[in-house]
């Protein structure tokens, strides 16, 4: 995960905001009834991603961030082959607008 989007959260994900202190874990979340769409890009194919690297920062970001918050569901899109020539970014920009439309 970048640093200036890790630093973000850590300022965010505050107790009395994001997480009640004084309740257990995984049953302190403050934002239930939120949910996430997690944008990962990559240069590498993100098959290989996933199959190889078992989706492994998307994992430690949906449990240990964004469900320990209370935050459900968190579904992942996973962009790969981001620097390569066969990469068709409008396509994806198409794709994320869209997304983005359904989710208002």
């Amino acid at each position: 995960m970048p640093a200036l989007l890790k630093a973000f959260l850590e300022q965010t994900a505050r107790p009395g905001f994001a997480y009640d202190s004084s309740k257990p874990p995984f049953r302190n979340g403050l934002l239930t009834g939120k949910w996430a769409h997690v944008i990962i890009t990559m240069g590498m194919p993100s098959w290989a991603y996933r199959i190889f690297y078992g989706s492994h920062n998307f994992k430690a970001m949906k449990i240990g961030i964004l469900q320990f918050v209370g935050i459900r569901p968190v579904r992942p899109t996973l962009i790969g082959s981001v620097g390569s020539p066969v990469f068709n970014g409008g396509a994806w920009l198409k794709k994320m607008e869209q997304l983005g439309e359904r989710a208002r």
